[in-house]
């Protein structure tokens, strides 16, 4: 595919109208990434807005850091035992969307309420094993040592992605049939697409062990090692935002790979249900 910007965003899943976790960074073919409006505090719908109208201008690849659907191949089902439940990553973004009226596409009562059995909030829920459930290309990035750990269904703990990927399958729903995700939807040169990542594929791939990096030496060690020239900011920068910066970098450079968008792995069934994280080949 052809794009000629990589935009990352990190996401939040946290309850209100805006959030600081939201950090966006963009890089072209070449430059060094980044921050849009660094000292702005982002909603989850100004997001969406914001990203609706930039895919019209140029090629884009936007990547996101939650999980576009629950794991599905597991156990056939997103919600075993729930009638009515969708099984396929779009009509289930429409079936949270529906079913979780928070505030800025928030989604905390969809796993706080309606179907609250299905996700783990502590110990009095009982054994945490018995909640964690994995996609299949989370399984192949943990079988290539990447270190996949937070599953869709843990809702507890700093580390927890449920919260902002059920929030994310909102967003996903609201820019469903205006911006081409992948991989449910088919991609087209000359078109903008999302794409979710995982900033730690990112990292590793610059060299390092760890999972955050909090200043402008950090940051620009790590773009260095993707071939990215360095940040230039004029503030130390939270990890929120080193993330996005690395992650912008890094979409560019995997986005060169042959199979990119085309992975060892990814069948059309997955492809329909559980999607896959853009990095794992």
């Amino acid at each position: 595919m052809s794009f000629t910007r990589f935009v990352a965003i990190d996401w939040s899943g946290a309850k209100g109208r805006r959030h600081k976790g939201i950090a966006v960074a963009s890089c072209n073919r070449l430059g060094a990434p980044r921050l849009i409006r660094p000292e702005h505090v982002w909603s989850r719908t100004e997001v969406a807005d914001w990203l609706a109208a930039e895919a019209l201008k140029e090629p884009t690849l936007f990547g996101f850091d939650f999980s576009f659907a629950p794991p599905h191949a597991e156990r056939g089902a997103y919600l075993p035992g729930e009638e009515g439940v969708p099984d396929n990553a779009r009509d289930f973004w429409a079936y949270v969307d529906a079913n979780a009226p928070d505030e800025d596409l928030g989604a905390a009562s969809f796993l706080e309420q309606v179907h609250r059995r299905h996700f783990y909030f502590g110990i009095a829920d009982g054994v945490k094993a018995d909640f964690v459930r994995f996609r299949q290309c989370d399984h192949r990035l943990n079988q290539a040592g990447g270190r996949k750990t937070a599953s869709a269904y843990d809702a507890i703990g700093a580390a927890q992605v449920a919260k902002a990927s059920f929030a994310g399958m909102r967003f996903l729903h609201r820019l469903s049939g205006k911006v081409p995700i992948w991989p449910m939807d088919p991609l087209e040169p000359g078109e903008s697409a999302i794409v979710e990542i995982y900033t730690r594929i990112y990292l590793r791939n610059a060299g390092l062990s760890g999972t955050k990096l909090r200043s402008r030496t950090e940051l620009n060690a790590a773009l260095k090692a993707l071939g990215s020239p360095p940040a230039r900011l004029r503030f130390e920068p939270d990890d929120h935002q080193t993330d996005a910066l690395v992650t912008a970098a890094g979409m560019r450079v995997h986005a060169r790979q042959p199979q990119a968008f085309a992975p060892s792995g990814l069948t059309a069934d997955l492809a329909r249900t559980e999607g896959w994280t853009f990095g794992i080949l």
